[in-house]
């Protein structure tokens, strides 16, 4: 059977895992009257309920006695690492585009890598059934995209077909009859070339994918780049230095038939196979036949931007929420992460029973302190900062910049330029986008975007879009403004109280509810002042015997903010944590003790004031 390699990358949310779904229903992969999910690629519970692609995941169709083997890769920048060792195993592209949001910095980010390897895409305009879908302009966009990306003129030569994933329809013209997927299946048959990759030469493949199965422990995934793979047949496997990892046998041999991963017993160059039972072998290793002495070309990953320090959870409450609370328990789930993650980077701290961890962004941070939570860890948080270099030739400070594109209403516009010009942020183009709205693109230092995006969607009443792409090191731009507000810090421990909490809010904004636990040190909400204060959350109210009528009942509270765990670790300032725990996340000092925190506040000033 011929075979057909092709990834699907595009934007986040711009409907790639929903049209899988349709590509495995119309090629009869699904049984009829089969009950399958929604974005059945999209197993991961935070893949659900975030809507996002989080890990690349592979299936295959057969069509016209041709199986195609699918690849949804994830389309937010922090999983770039994924996408670039995607884009090794294919042969061909669909590229995705919005109808009506057009060439976004995602699209442009994958599409780079995708040219850059000399694949040559199929570019569908989907969710073309919007009312303010602009099928012509997008296609413009996507040509002057391709261009500017330095696409040779058979790239530039792209088939185009225009598509609603979601009724499961592609048509080459717009006044053609709305079927079904057919033309997109017979586009990739004609357009995609069949790998032409040597059968006879010893068996090899890079190692693209890592996951971990319950019954199978390590899965690597991969093309097989040359040569034939059969169960039991004697395995090396080599780092990208030429050293020997380990050796073994190959005792478990799969393919990808539909949405399951099936036992098959041999499979030649070219198809997309997983296999089971190495111990070592790690992504982008070499895993081929004994008679293997050169590793195979890997892509190199961009580096981590941003880092964080993982800390055991010392709080009054640690030990009470969670399960997995030791420091070896985090070190253990840390190290482990980055087997599968490439693109993320673990040491060890300066600080006891702590861990520095570096990834491409705050989402990505996220989605592995969130998986850490819902998997019963406890453990808290420091601040995000932005990894640093030295530039090579000048060895001047550099840090990582970032393509920020914002589309926000007219009316807003004023507000997001100039926070972002507080931040270092530099106008590059603002031009009308159609419906009343604006697109803004700007060039500035990562570190300006930490924290932002809670105050974008406020200072735009929840109607601003907002995406941002990796582009590379700058100049250090000097230093930046921070949070402009203290915090209300609790003095004591104990439950907060409805009468104490009825005082304090005159003070400022409250993150918790009367009932709450609270302990000295932990911050009970923003205050309204640049200065940081101490109040009592617990203190109850005098009871006497005289009592005025109804005074009581007027202690209405205002409801607290509530943070998600992206908001509150971008909220902190270098002197606070985010604790989490399957339950709970809470915002506290560094230093709980008030003395502590003001030894340690005298001793940075003497520092600055030295230095």
């Amino acid at each position: 059977m011929e075979i057909r390699n092709i990834a699907i990358i595009a934007h986040v949310d711009h409907g790639k895992t929903t049209l899988v779904d349709q590509l495995l229903k119309q090629s009869g992969t699904f049984r009829e009257h089969q009950q399958v999910a929604e974005r059945a690629l999209d197993r991961n519970d935070l893949e659900r309920e975030r809507g996002i692609t989080i890990l690349a995941k592979c299936t295959s169709v057969v069509w016209k006695d041709t199986r195609i083997n699918i690849i949804d890769t994830p389309g937010h920048a922090d999983f770039g690492g994924e996408v670039e060792r995607i884009l090794g195993m294919v042969d061909g592209a669909i590229v995705l585009v919005d109808a009506a949001e057009g060439v976004l910095p995602q699209t442009k980010f994958v599409v780079g890598k995708a040219l850059q390897r000399g694949i040559k895409p199929i570019v569908v305009v989907n969710k073309i059934d919007r009312q303010d879908a602009r099928a012509d302009e997008v296609h413009e966009e996507v040509f002057d995209l391709f261009a500017a990306l330095e696409a040779t003129d058979e790239q530039l030569d792209f088939p185009m077909l225009y598509a609603s994933g979601r009724q499961g329809w592609a048509v080459v013209g717009l006044d053609d009859e709305r079927v079904d997927l057919a033309p997109m299946f017979d586009l990739v048959l004609s357009h995609v070339k069949a790998p032409v990759l040597d059968k006879d030469a010893p068996f090899a493949m890079v190692a693209s994918i890592l996951d971990y199965d319950n019954f199978l422990g390590r899965v690597l995934t991969g093309r097989l780049e040359q040569g034939r793979a059969r169960v039991n047949m004697p395995l090396k496997v080599l780092r990208q230095d030429g050293s020997v990892v380990e050796t073994g046998r190959l005792t478990k041999l799969m393919g990808f038939r539909g949405l399951e991963r099936v036992n098959i017993e041999e499979a030649e160059a070219g198809d997309i196979i997983a296999i089971a039972g190495l111990t070592e072998a790690t992504i982008p290793d070499s895993i081929g036949a004994p008679e293997l002495t050169t590793p195979l070309h890997a892509i190199p990953v961009d580096p981590p931007t941003l880092a964080m320090t993982f800390r055991v959870n010392d709080g009054p409450l640690g030990g009470r929420e969670g399960k997995k609370v030791t420091s070896r328990q985090i070190r253990d789930r840390l190290y482990r992460e980055t087997e599968g993650n490439v693109a993320i980077k673990v040491t060890e701290s300066n600080e006891s029973d702590a861990f520095e961890v570096a990834g491409r962004g705050e989402l990505q941070l996220g989605v592995l302190i969130e998986t850490m939570r819902r998997e019963g860890f406890e453990l808290t948080i420091g601040r995000p900062r932005v990894l640093t270099r030295q530039n090579p030739e000048t060895g001047a400070r550099e840090e990582p910049m970032e393509d920020v594109l914002a589309d926000v209403d007219e009316p807003y516009t004023g507000i997001v330029v100039e926070k972002i010009s507080r931040r270092k942020g530099e106008l590059r183009d603002m031009r009308p986008s159609g419906g009343g709205k604006v697109r803004l693109t700007f060039h500035m230092p990562s570190r300006g975007l930490i924290g932002y995006h809670g105050e974008f969607l406020t200072d735009t009443r929840g109607t601003g879009i907002m995406n941002r792409m990796f582009a590379g090191y700058g100049p250090w731009k000097g230093p930046m403004e921070g949070r402009r507000n203290g915090s209300l810090i609790s003095t004591e421990p104990g439950e907060a109280v409805h009468y104490a909490l009825w005082y304090i809010q005159e003070r400022g904004t409250l993150f918790v509810d009367p009932g709450d636990k609270v302990y000295e040190g932990l911050i009970l909400g923003e205050h309204s002042r640049d200065s940081d204060l101490d109040v009592n959350p617990v203190k109850e109210k005098k009871l006497t015997n005289v009592r005025a009528s109804g005074k009581d009942d007027a202690m209405l509270l205002i409801p607290p903010r509530r943070m998600s765990l992206e908001q509150a670790i971008a909220y902190i300032e270098e002197d606070e944590l985010v604790e989490i725990t399957p339950s709970a996340i809470r915002l506290r000092k560094r230093y709980l003790d008030p003395n502590q925190r003001k030894r340690n506040e005298r001793k940075s000033q003497d520092t600055e004031a030295a230095a």
